[in-house]
C-alpha cells in the first residue's frame, strides 16, 4: 500500500471500469467488491482515508437496538448479518462485546429483555451469545459504578466492536491487493460527459498538484455527507439527497467506568440510546444526533451536546464526571437520507439509498459502518448493469480483511533496521516507533494527523497526549517523506491547532 506506487498508475491507465469517488467506508468497500469481481477500479479520496465519519463512530458493529424498537426489522436482520460477516471477516479489528442494560422496573425487565432476546433471534446461526436477564446485584457485579438506587436489575446482551479507522485502512489494503488502485488526497473535480453521459473525470493530487484526466466507464459517489456536492457537481439543478446531523462523544478514563462490560442506556430525553464502551483502555461516552446546516471535515461539538451526555451518563453512574475529565471529544456528521416531511433526525432512518442519475452517476449514501459491505454490493450491482461488464457474483461476504501477519514482519523488518524504533511512542500505550514509520511506508500516511488521529487514535483517546508527542512524530517520519525541519514546524504547529478542538476548555 504505496502512495508513490498507486499514483503511477493515473499517467499509465487512464481507461477505468469504474471509479469511486469517497474514501470512507462504502467508497472503501465499493472498490473492494468492485475489484474482487475483477473490474477495473480506482477510488479517489480528497483527504485521508475515513478523515470524515468513518473515523468517528461509536466504535460499534451492531444491528442497532433502538431500530429494533422502531419496527424496522429489515434493517435489524440485514445489519445483524452483516455484523457476522464482519467479525469473521477481520477478527483482528473486531470483537465480541457484552452490554448490559440497567433497568429500573418490572415492566421496563420485561419489555427490554424480550426485545433484547428477540434482537439475538434474528442473528440466527451469526449470534454471539444468548441474551440474559441479571438480578440487582448481579447487575452491579457488572456495572460497579452504576447508581444502584431504584435498580431493579438489568439485561445482559452481545454485540461487536472494532476500531473504524483501522478497518478502513485494512479494506484499502485488500482492494489494492485485489487489484484496485487506491488514493488518498486525491480530489474530483469535475466530470467529463459525452451525449449527457458521464464518461471521465477531473482529478488533482493534492499534493503535487498535478491534474489528471480520466476515462471511466461507470462513476459511484460514495462521499457521505458530502453526497450533495457531488450530486450537483453532475447537475448543479439536483435537489439535496443528504440531510446531515451530527453526534458528539466524550472520551473518558477507564477509572470512571471500570470493568469490561459497556452498557446501553435505551432512552434518553431526545429519544436515542446513549453508550458507554470500552475502547482502548478508555471509554466512549455517546452519542447525540443534532440537525446541522454547515458541514465540514471538522465539525465542532455544541455546548449542550456535552451537557447533554455528562447530564444524561452522571444520571446513571456514581463515579461523577466533569468537563476537566473528559480526555478528548470528537464529532461525526451523519449522512441522513433527506425526508419529504419534517421528523427529528434521531427518528430518520439509518437505512441506506442508492440512485442513478440521467448522467449514470451513482450515488449511495445513508447507512452506516456495519452495513457497509452491503451498501457497496448494491452500487458494484448497479455499476455493472450500467457499464455493461460481465456479469459477476459478489463475493465480499466472505473475503478477508487484512493481512496481520503481513504487518507484524513488515514492522519486525523495520525494529531489524533501526533498534531504536522498537520504543513505544508513550509508556501507556502499545504503540511503536516503529509503527510510525510502518503507517508511512505502508499505510499512505503523509502527515502528523494522519497517524496520530487514524492509524494510531491518539487524537481519539488523548488529545493533550497527541499534542505532546506531535514533536516527536513530526522528527521520526519526515526523513522517510523526504521533508525538512521547516516542514517538521509547520506539521506541529497545524496539528496543533488542530487537536485543540478535541479538548474541553
Amino acid at each position: 500500500m504505496n502512495r508513490s506506487e498507486q499514483l503511477a498508475s493515473l499517467a499509465t491507465d487512464t481507461v477505468w471500469d469504474i471509479i469511486v469517488i469517497g474514501g470512507g467506508a462504502t467508497g472503501l468497500g465499493t472498490a473492494l467488491d468492485a475489484a474482487t469481481r475483477g473490474y477495473k477500479t480506482l477510488l479517489l479520496e480528497g483527504h485521508d482515508f475515513a478523515k470524515g465519519t468513518s473515523s468517528r463512530s461509536t466504535k460499534l458493529v451492531h444491528g442497532g437496538v433502538r431500530y429494533l424498537e422502531q419496527g424496522n426489522i429489515k434493517l435489524v436482520r440485514e445489519a445483524l448479518r452483516e455484523r457476522g460477516y464482519l467479525l469473521k471477516n477481520a477478527p483482528h479489528l473486531t470483537s465480541v462485546q457484552t452490554f448490559i442494560v440497567p433497568v429500573f422496573s418490572w415492566w421496563e425487565k420485561m419489555f427490554y429483555g424480550v426485545g433484547l432476546k428477540f434482537y439475538d433471534l434474528l442473528s440466527g446461526k451469526l449470534s454471539l451469545g444468548n441474551t440474559q436477564m441479571l438480578s440487582k446485584k448481579e447487575t452491579t457485579s457488572h456495572l460497579p459504578t452504576i447508581n444502584a438506587e431504584k435498580l431493579a436489575g438489568g439485561i445482559l446482551y452481545y454485540d461487536g466492536q472494532f476500531d473504524d479507522s483501522h478497518l478502513a485502512i485494512e479494506i484499502a489494503a485488500t482492494a489494492i491487493n485485489k487489484g484496485a488502485t487506491v488514493l488518498n488526497y486525491c480530489k474530483a473535480i469535475g466530470f467529463i460527459k459525452t451525449n449527457d453521459k458521464i464518461t471521465g473525470v477531473e482529478c488533482i493530487d493534492v499534493l503535487s498538484e498535478k491534474k489528471y484526466t480520466l476515462t471511466t466507464k461507470v462513476v459511484v459517489n460514495a462521499t457521505g455527507v458530502f453526497t450533495n456536492a457531488i450530486v450537483q457537481m453532475d447537475n448543479e439543478l439536483e435537489h439535496d439527497l443528504v440531510s446531515p446531523s451530527q453526534g458528539i462523544h466524550l472520551v473518558i478514563d477507564a477509572k470512571f467506568f471500570p470493568g469490561t462490560d459497556a452498557m446501553m442506556i435505551p432512552k434518553t430525553d431526545d429519544g436515542r440510546v446513549l453508550f458507554a464502551v470500552p475502547w482502548h483502555d478508555k471509554v466512549v461516552l455517546g452519542t447525540t444526533d443534532t440537525p446541522i446546516e454547515e458541514i465540514s471535515f471538522e465539525p465542532k461539538p455544541l455546548e449542550e451536546e456535552i451537557e447533554f451526555i455528562i447530564k444524561h451518563i452522571n444520571r446513571y453512574c456514581t463515579s461523577l464526571i466533569t468537563r476537566a475529565d473528559i480526555n478528548s471529544v470528537y464529532v461525526g456528521l451523519r449522512p441522513l437520507v433527506k425526508q419529504k416531511t419534517k421528523i427529528s433526525s434521531a427518528l430518520i432512518s439509518r437505512e441506506h439509498h442508492l440512485s442513478v442519475s440521467s448522467s449514470g452517476l451513482i450515488t449511495i449514501t445513508g447507512g452506516k459502518w456495519t452495513t457497509y459491505r452491503k451498501m457497496a454490493a448494491g452500487a458494484v450491482d448497479n455499476a455493472a448493469f450500467i457499464g455493461k461488464f460481465n456479469k459477476v457474483k459478489c463475493i465480499t461476504a466472505h473475503t478477508p480483511i487484512g493481512n496481520e501477519q503481513e504487518k507484524e514482519n513488515r514492522i519486525n523488518e523495520i525494529i531489524k533496521n533501526d533498534i531504536s524504533l522498537k520504543e513505544l511512542v508513550h509508556p501507556n500505550y502499545t504503540f511503536t516507533k516503529a509503527g510510525l514509520v510502518y503507517a508511512v511506508k505502508y499505510e499512505m500516511a503523509i502527515c502528523i494527523e494522519d497517524i496520530l488521529a487514524r492509524r494510531m487514535r491518539l487524537l481519539f483517546l488523548d488529545a493533550k497526549l497527541a499534542i505532546a508527542l506531535a514533536p516527536m512524530v513530526a522528527s521520526i517520519i519526515a526523513p522517510y517523506l523526504q521533508k525538512d525541519k521547516n516542514w517538521e514546524a509547520a506539521e506541529i504547529k497545524s496539528f496543533t491547532e488542530l487537536a485543540g478542538q478535541y479538548i474541553l476548555q
